[in-house]
């Protein structure tokens, strides 16, 4: 049996930007996608702590260091710069290798600046 389980997650992320022409998906700072595990065009759930707003999208890579959230294509109706995001991945797991599985969790600071929590190595 497997389990579908979180991979990943980046709490408090906050958006940066918002392109409303751009084809699709949430541009992540590749600094943070790294840190956490997510590949490129990775499907993922997306929070909104402002409106409570739950969507699902793909992540891409923003340059690195460059602490860049951006809300594209669609998405960009269901938030506002400043808000505060969850970003988050899931695997399959077998049940056996869920007893012990833990996710990897990046915590962000006020404006993405400050990394706040990061998983154990």
């Amino acid at each position: 049996m497997q389990l579908n389980l979180l991979k990943s997650k980046i709490h408090r992320a906050e958006v940066t930007d918002l392109s409303l022409h751009y084809e699709g998906s949430l541009a992540v700072d590749s600094d943070f996608m790294e840190i956490v595990g997510l590949r490129e065009y990775e499907k993922i759930l997306v929070g909104n702590m402002a409106n409570g707003e739950r969507f699902e999208t793909y992540a891409i890579k923003a340059p690195a260091g460059s602490k860049t959230i951006s809300l594209n294509g669609a998405t960009a109706h269901l938030g506002n710069k400043g808000d505060l995001l969850t970003i988050m991945s899931f695997a399959s797991v077998e049940a056996e290798e869920a007893k012990t599985w833990h996710p990897k969790v990046l915590l962000l600071g006020e404006a993405n600046a400050k990394i706040i929590k990061r998983p154990a190595a």
